[in-house]
């Protein structure tokens, strides 16, 4: 499947409003819900960091973990922010939010999870996964969609955007495997991309996904 949309959906304010109205704050859920955070796609990227503090204020009520997505490849220049430097200062201002709202509101920290691309060197799994476990984030999902075309698929596509699938699978795995070996059981990990079955499924959890 390609994926030319990205995360489209009425922001971050437009949920929260809904949210308010079915589901006051305070009150449980019968289902966990998470929500997966970005940048606009107009919002420069010097500016991200803004754009992922003020979803996570919008939703801080509502959520019982934030997913930070820095790995969409449908959004411009999003995957930037997997470099160490600004990934380093993006997870510290969410911690610093994460704090405060817990203050303010009398509740507690929500679990902050990374969500990283399948695309990146070995070199740079190892960077985030340490830059994650020192800015003190709860957990590492690999991957997202990928904007390899191996030369397995069936059909030649030229089309712009994530590849999902059976496509993503074995470097989703892979990237899995050295992200375990790199925290060493210390983060969390959720394995994504190309499961279809309970033994893909055991596979990724014999790779280190918890």
């Amino acid at each position: 499947l390609i994926n030319r949309l990205g995360f489209n959906n009425d922001g971050a304010t437009a949920i929260a409003t809904r949210l308010a109205q079915t589901l006051p704050v305070g009150r449980t859920h019968p289902i966990p819900l998470g929500f997966n955070i970005g940048k606009s796609k107009v919002t420069p990227l010097e500016e991200a960091i803004d754009d992922y503090v003020e979803s996570c204020e919008q939703l801080f009520p509502f959520a019982d973990y934030l997913v930070v997505n820095v790995s969409s490849p449908n959004t411009p220049d999003l995957r930037k922010l997997q470099e160490a430097d600004r990934l380093q200062r993006l997870l510290e201002a969410l911690t610093m939010t994460n704090r405060r709202l817990a203050v303010q509101r009398h509740t507690y920290l929500k679990p902050v999870l990374v969500k990283i691309a399948p695309d990146l060197t070995d070199e740079e799994v190892v960077t985030i996964a340490q830059v994650a476990h020192t800015t003190g984030v709860a957990g590492l999902i690999a991957t997202n969609t990928t904007i390899s075309r191996p030369p397995t698929l069936r059909s030649s596509i030229h089309e712009d955007g994530g590849l999902s699938g059976r496509p993503v699978a074995q470097r989703a795995l892979e990237v899995l495997r050295l992200l375990f070996r790199t925290v060493d059981g210390k983060l969390p990990l959720i394995g994504v991309g190309g499961i279809f079955s309970a033994a893909d499924a055991y596979a990724r959890m014999r790779a280190g996904a918890s």
